[in-house]
């Protein structure tokens, strides 16, 4: 998966938006952001981040080169769906 770790401009507008109306308003609460995590571009990103950074296996003991064995982008959208139907984000649309 031979992704770079410079984050995409998409994400960066979004970190942008997020920064400003939390400077702007400071007692704003960001109650609907799990959406966000969810997205493709996100899940990819964040992945490419621990990889670089050679993250520890998680709690399920499951390391980099196992999930590339398996295939990453499966791994991912497998991940995105786990996370998409946990309980309370049926009303999630995606975007």
């Amino acid at each position: 998966m031979a992704t770079s770790l410079e984050t995409p401009e998409k994400i960066r507008t979004l970190q942008r938006k997020l920064y400003r109306k939390a400077k702007a308003e400071p007692a704003f609460r960001f109650y609907v952001l799990y959406d966000k995590i969810c997205r493709e571009d996100m899940l990819r990103h964040a992945y490419a981040l621990a990889r670089a950074n050679a993250g520890s296996p998680g709690v399920d003991g499951v390391t980099f080169a196992q999930i590339e064995a398996e295939g990453a982008e499966k791994w991912l959208a497998g991940l995105r769906e786990e996370l998409v139907s946990l309980p309370g984000t049926s009303n999630l649309r995606p975007l």
